[in-house]
């Protein structure tokens, strides 16, 4: 039959229909985004760390938002420079802070009844020298606005008792969050930090990598006699009391990127792949297993002499990455990582099943490329956390 249909219309002549059809699919994408309908969903999206106008560490979230239509009013979709509680650069030096921290009690009582989910994107901050350009951006210095307050808590609080939907991610509970308010949110959730944070970083060559964080490598020097025999890829690893342990590739790691591992529950209820490469900030987190369920963990691939040093500092080679309490009383989310903040653009999110051209949108075999987090990982749990917390208030 396909051969007479080439026969009667002629190869070129089907080959240019194909060719057309190819060529208005994005349109066709875009017209079924336009025509899906759009869905209420008042979420309090809470960003301590937003350094410029362009590159806002939720960003990722306002695309998951785009692209299932979700609204803050019925009518307008959420815009990523604005509708969020936290730090507003301006020009020039200037900024104005619209936190939590200016409401009054009444005002957060409100808002723990008008909203559906809070999400806590990053609550780390802005410093000084990033801000003010005074100084190196690499050292440490003063906070401008930043951590988790109790204001910030008193919603969480609210929320949770109201049975709304949380979601939380690092950085809510490592510094600069006041360690009183850090143990209110570990006694309310069950999860507890041990003071570790971490990352990835693709050369510990000072001379090339100038991600580095000058603080790491002064702190790591005073520890071992000004030495810092470090040149490859590989993983550093932070305590709140300054220490820094190294793993670098070869010596100390098996694999270099750390791994995140989902169990088989939540590969099939969230879409999560088995495993998947995660190249940027974590923290090492203790869940409380009578009141959490850990859905993905971290797996860093030590040889024998990481392995060891690894054991000397008290430091697990698997630790979850995506904590979870989902139940009538509430559902609560902690991601132990920087999850919202990756590079991809909200233009793509108005296309009407785009994530079936995911594989085109970062590079497979860079597991670096935090865009394949986002397509791969991020994504589909987010939007699966949401679209079913979605059909749970609001059935048909």
């Amino acid at each position: 039959m396909a051969l007479s249909f080439l026969k009667r219309t002629g190869t070129g002549t089907v080959i240019r229909t194909l060719l057309v059809l190819l060529l208005l699919l994005p349109v066709w994408m875009y017209i079924a985004w336009l025509c899906a309908p759009k869905r209420e969903l008042v979420i309090a999206i809470i960003d301590k760390t937003v350094l410029n106008t362009k590159d806002q560490e939720h960003v990722s979230l306002n695309w998951v938002l785009d692209q299932e239509k979700f609204t803050k009013d019925g009518r307008q979709l959420y815009k990523s420079g604005k509708d969020y509680y936290g730090f507003f650069p301006l020009e020039g030096k200037r900024y104005e802070l619209h936190g939590l921290e200016e409401f009054s009690t009444e005002r957060l009582d409100r808002l723990a009844v008008d909203a559906d989910v809070m999400y806590i994107t990053d609550a780390y901050g802005i410093f000084r020298n990033e801000w003010l350009k005074e100084g190196d951006a690499k050292e440490r210095s003063g906070i401008v606005y930043g951590g988790l307050s109790q204001q910030d808590f008193y919603l969480l609080k609210q929320m949770r008792d109201k049975k709304k939907l949380l979601i939380t991610e690092f950085n809510c509970l490592a510094s600069p969050t006041p360690p009183a308010v850090r143990a209110e949110f570990e006694n309310l959730f069950g999860v507890r930090w041990t003071g570790w944070i971490g990352r990835f970083f693709s050369s510990f060559d000072t001379t090339v990598n100038k991600e580095l964080p000058k603080w790491l490598i002064s702190n790591y020097k005073q520890q071992h006699n000004g030495a810092w025999p470090f040149s490859k890829p590989g993983i550093a690893f932070i305590h709140s009391d300054d220490t820094v342990v190294i793993l670098e590739e070869g010596s100390g790691l098996e694999t270099t990127v750390p791994y995140i591992y989902s169990t088989a529950d939540a590969r099939k209820k969230y879409g999560l792949p088995e495993k998947i490469p995660y190249s940027f900030w974590f923290d090492i987190v203790q869940p409380d297993p009578r009141v959490n369920k850990i859905l993905s963990s971290y797996q860093i691939e030590t040889t024998a002499k990481g392995k060891e040093e690894l054991n000397r500092h008290g430091l697990p080679a698997s630790f979850p990455a995506v904590t979870a309490h989902i139940a009538d009383d509430y559902r609560f989310y902690y991601f132990s990582g920087d999850f919202a903040d990756a590079p991809v653009s909200v233009f793509s999110s108005h296309f009407k099943g785009i994530g079936a051209f995911k594989r085109f949108m970062f590079n497979p075999h860079d597991e670096q490329d935090r865009r394949g987090f986002f397509w791969s990982f991020y994504r589909p749990l987010v939007t699966s956390v949401l679209n079913d917390y979605y059909s749970k208030i609001k059935p048909d």
